[in-house]
């Protein structure tokens, strides 16, 4: 599928205004919408290349620009986390759901979207924001790879909106297997739908061919898995 791309300002609700990277199916019709959200580096060829894939699997795409309050339009080196975390530490949590309202209300004003067919998909840093956009919005699909800190909302998992897919890697040494059972367990309690697939042979950021990590492998297997995920909850 052939597939349109470009670039748009939305205006969020503290006063800021905030680039996006959309990725669209060409031609008429209509589509669900997917929330992008990026790593901590910022929109990298590597993010584009990702809302361009879904794009051509019949999604209209949105990734919006998390660091625009500090570091808009930046794209970072995909080595180099220390010139990123300063921005990461910065962003509030009530920052990130403005911009999550931001984005989805673009996906709902756009003739071309399934207004009420919207998911999320998020890496590492954006694995965690795709967990927030779960519980702030009224998604029916949401996808987080590696997400870090996702066993510190404990008190969220009950505002849950949508079924979750939980993607890591086993060998990653960030998120460790407690962490990953902390998840799980809350979903349980909380009575959420949810999958966890653990990759045991693919490490942190394996989805990422610009990265050291990336496993081919496991990169094909779990984006199958994803496609199919959106497929079945909003197809």
């Amino acid at each position: 599928m052939q597939t349109l791309n470009k670039k748009v300002s939305l205006n969020v609700a503290d006063g800021s205004a905030m680039d996006a990277y959309i990725a669209a199916p060409e031609g008429a019709g209509k589509f669900p919408g997917i929330l992008l959200l990026q790593e901590a580096f910022g929109i990298t060829t590597h993010i584009r290349s990702v809302a361009n894939r879904i794009a051509e699997q019949g999604y209209v795409v949105i990734a919006p620009e998390l660091f625009h309050r500090t570091a808009p339009g930046m794209e970072f080196d995909q080595n180099n986390l220390p010139a990123v975390m300063p921005h990461v530490t910065a962003l509030k949590l009530e920052e990130q759901q403005a911009d999550l309202h931001a984005a989805c209300d673009w996906l709902q004003q756009q003739d071309n979207v399934i207004h009420e067919k919207i998911g999320s998909i998020g890496f590492c840093m954006g694995g965690r924001v795709s967990f927030i956009a779960n519980y702030s919005l009224p998604l029916n699909a949401s996808i987080s790879y590696y997400g870090s800190g996702i066993q510190n909302f404990a008190y969220k998992f009950k505002d849950l909106h949508a079924p979750h897919l939980f993607i890591w890697g086993g060998l990653d040494k960030h998120i460790l297997p407690e962490h990953i059972d902390a998840v799980v367990t809350a979903m349980k309690q909380n009575n959420k739908p949810y999958a966890n697939l653990v990759f045991g042979y693919a490490d942190h950021a394996f989805n990422n061919n610009e990265r050291p990590a990336y496993n081919a492998e496991a990169s094909a297997e779990a984006w199958a898995i994803s496609m199919a995920f959106f497929k079945n909850k909003l197809g």
